[in-house]
């Protein structure tokens, strides 16, 4: 397997796309660290298949965008599986969808900590434990790409901002041979557009993109694998666009 006696640490690991993530790498034959932060009862499913298929897991329950929470949470996974061989920073969401005229301030900082400053809190709480041959994958999104759907403003300029950090990290670490690279997902048939898209935006999405569908967790999953793996051994900086052609870069 892909990641033997490889540890992975995913945020936001227990549910959709991180949940996706978590199982694909473990299937790999990785230790999973899955970190959430309130939905514990899927977390716990998470864990319960990767086991189910002799797998390794770790749940822990962290607040990313608080810097004490990471630190306990980095330090778990260093406890259960030394040096930290995957990073995939997962953890994120749109919050709500405002307009520019309807948020405030306060909601500009929630958007921004939770997908990017928990990024940056993350990777650096765990830089000691990253060595040579280490991958970073932050999971970004097509909204970081093209601004985003009507109220999601603030979320596209997060993702937009992992993606910055993604190349300057990758300039940054790979002297050290760390290797940090990003995915853009588009329209991922998730929890996240149960919630925030209404059924006819979806369909039109779908019916506008070239492979005429939603993604699907899985797809995600595999592409994370893909770069974390030496079979992606001389990409740095890239921010793969995954989304079944709906926008080319």
């Amino acid at each position: 397997m892909t990641f033997r006696n490889k540890l992975a640490l995913v945020t936001g690991g227990g549910r959709d796309i991180g949940r996706a993530i978590s199982i694909r790498l473990a299937k790999e034959g990785a230790k999973v660290v899955i970190n959430y932060r309130g939905d514990e009862a899927s977390a716990k499913e998470t864990a319960r298949l990767i086991e189910a298929e002799g797998g390794a897991a770790l749940l822990h329950r962290a607040d990313v965008t608080q810097a004490g929470e990471v630190s306990g949470l980095v330090d778990a996974a260093a406890a259960f599986g030394g040096r930290i061989d995957i990073l995939v920073n997962c953890a994120g969401g749109l919050v709500a969808r405002k307009t520019l005229a309807e948020m405030d301030e306060a909601f500009f900082d929630q958007v921004m900590d939770l997908n990017l400053k928990s990024a940056f809190l993350v990777t650096k709480a765990a830089l000691p434990h990253l060595g040579e041959g280490a991958a970073i994958i932050n999971i970004a999104s097509l909204a970081g790409r093209d601004g985003g759907g009507p109220g999601s403003t603030v979320y596209a300029a997060s993702k937009g901002g992992l993606a910055a950090l993604t190349r300057g990290w990758a300039k940054e670490l790979g002297p050290k041979g760390i290797r940090v690279n990003a995915l853009s997902p588009g329209l991922i048939g998730t929890s996240f557009h149960d919630t925030f898209s209404k059924p006819e935006g979806r369909a039109a999405t779908a019916g506008n993109t070239p492979l005429r569908r939603e993604g699907r967790p899985e797809e995600v999953a595999a592409a994370v694998a893909f770069l974390a793996s030496g079979e992606a051994s001389f990409l740095a900086g890239v921010n793969l666009d995954i989304n079944g052609g709906l926008f080319f870069s």
